[in-house]
């Protein structure tokens, strides 16, 4: 007998062997490399407080954003409660917030936030945020806060004379929810972009008198800044009821529009109107996606050949067409099943293990532990 001879089906296993041996060392290379260019993704936080559902000054101040670098970042999307206490106190206002809350992550789904990518928590379930804002109170002063341009806004369209320390204190809480995930980028409407400035000189001090803990975030503005309200105010705003939100059906849609603030020095039809400023136009600019026809309306109207009726109704067209979609994937969503409070309590304990890791480093590098 040769004991030379090679037997085929050994060599066939063996061979086999090596195969599928070297194809897992390579899947587990590719994981490997997978995951670190996933930790290595820069993060983005950003929210909203529970006080009503979300309007379209929402979608084009952030949450277009949101949808768009969800997939090229790290984000996290913060409900805030606490937040929501500056101006909603009494018993009665707090045992709605979970209704609130829920209708709220409703909206996030509905425009396209995908929980699978991104962190959605509860901000009042991550007790961490509280330490933290204590510890960044510490290097601010009350002149600084006073400066913050919004606080003056809420102030006036709430009539509120004499504000709470929570709500004057209001950016330093906001400051903790950012560093507290250490936030990159935070997607903000313009008119949020003050909130962010004092963020930025707070993780600057703190780096300098205790060492490089927190990346100094910045603001990241939407295409459309502010949405004016369809009163004509500054910005559309759910205190302000100004608005249209996202989970509104097409009659309701309708209705406000026809009810729109327009060119009150337009007497008749025929009248020559202006456009610049105009929140009729301003709408068909961010959700008229037939650009031919807006310029076409925006030509006629400055020559008197137009009237508002059909430059109102052709704007309730584009903003039902652009809601169609939200509206289809809200319901589907809607009839899941506690859906929302499995994605609320998967992001909570996200958010609460970061939290907890951040302010270990802090403390540390503190002296506090």
């Amino acid at each position: 007998m040769n004991e030379k001879q090679t037997y085929p089906e050994t060599s066939g296993i063996q061979k086999a062997w090596s195969f599928w041996s070297l194809f897992y060392q390579k899947q587990l290379i590719l994981i490997a490399g997978t995951s670190k260019i996933k930790s290595m993704k820069k993060r983005i936080l950003t929210g909203d407080r529970p006080t009503g559902k979300l309007h379209l000054g929402h979608y084009v101040g952030s949450l277009a954003n949101r949808v768009k670098l969800q997939d090229e970042y790290e984000c996290f999307f913060i409900v805030a409660d606490l937040h929501m206490l500056t101006t909603k106190i009494s018993k009665k206002e707090i045992s709605q917030t979970d209704e609130i809350v829920r209708h709220l992550v409703l909206d996030y789904l509905a425009v396209g936030i995908d929980p699978e990518k991104s962190v959605i928590y509860r901000q009042s379930r991550i007790s961490e945020v509280a330490y933290f804002s204590l510890l960044f109170s510490m290097l601010v002063t009350v002149p600084r806060c006073q400066r913050v341009p919004t606080l003056k806004e809420v102030m006036r369209d709430l009539h509120i004379e004499k504000p709470s320390l929570g709500l004057l204190t209001y950016p330093v809480l906001q400051a903790a929810d950012i560093l507290m995930v250490k936030a990159h980028l935070v997607p903000v409407g313009k008119d949020q972009e003050s909130h962010i400035e004092l963020t930025r000189e707070i993780a600057h001090k703190f780096n300098e008198m205790y060492g490089q803990v927190f990346p100094v975030p910045k603001a990241l503005i939407g295409e459309v800044p502010t949405l004016s309200g369809l009163d004509g105010k500054a910005k559309m705003s759910k205190s302000l009821g100004n608005c249209i939100y996202l989970s509104d059906d097409e009659k309701t849609v309708r209705e406000k529009v026809m009810g729109m603030y327009t060119d009150p020095t337009r007497i008749h039809s025929t009248d020559p109107g202006h456009v610049k400023g105009n929140p009729v136009f301003i709408y068909h600019d961010a959700f008229n996606r037939n650009k031919k026809e807006v310029e076409g309306l925006k030509k006629r109207y400055q020559e008197g050949k137009v009237g508002d009726v059909e430059v109102k109704e052709k704007l309730a067209l584009a903003i039902n067409k652009f809601l169609a979609p939200i509206r289809n994937r809200r319901a589907k969503f809607e009839k899941e099943k506690g859906l929302v409070e499995g994605i609320l309590g998967k992001g909570n304990r996200k958010a609460c293990k970061e939290a907890q890791k951040t302010l270990q480093e802090a403390k540390k590098a503190m002296g506090l532990v």
